[in-house]
């Protein structure tokens, strides 16, 4: 009789750690995946070649580290490049991805969870911008 009412609850419970170790291990991935990008984009020579590259590398990075997201988002601030070289200006990638957990069906949770993140990196103050 006991097992009847401690089997669904156990099973709730596993459920619900299973989709938040899902959750805090995509919003790490995707920490890192705005990292890549931002530094990749910062290494770029014009603002429309940082703006590419950043939403490359993000999609690319995003698929290879197994990530399965619904929706990707990528925004790139791109206004240092307009900073005279001399002076100290960066790059910052936001990453935005909206992850799937309609595979772990329990009433209750949301078949979907959107994660965001963002990452800075400098531009290099000598850069040549010919």
């Amino acid at each position: 009789m006991e097992l009847a009412i401690l089997l669904p609850v156990g099973l709730l419970l596993v459920a619900m750690l299973v989709v938040g170790a899902r959750i805090a291990l995509a919003g790490d991935r995707i920490s890192g995946v705005a990292g890549i990008a931002a530094r990749d984009a910062s290494l770029a020579r014009s603002a429309a070649a940082a703006q590419q590259i950043a939403t490359d590398t993000a999609t690319t990075a995003l698929t290879s580290q197994g990530l399965h997201c619904i929706d990707v988002q990528v925004s790139v601030d791109t206004s240092g490049f307009t900073a005279p070289p001399g002076t100290s200006a960066s790059v910052t990638v936001a990453v935005s991805c909206t992850v799937d957990l309609s595979d772990i069906a329990v009433a209750g949770l949301p078949g979907s969870r959107t994660l965001h993140d963002s990452a800075t990196s400098p531009l290099d103050p000598a850069r040549d911008l010919s």
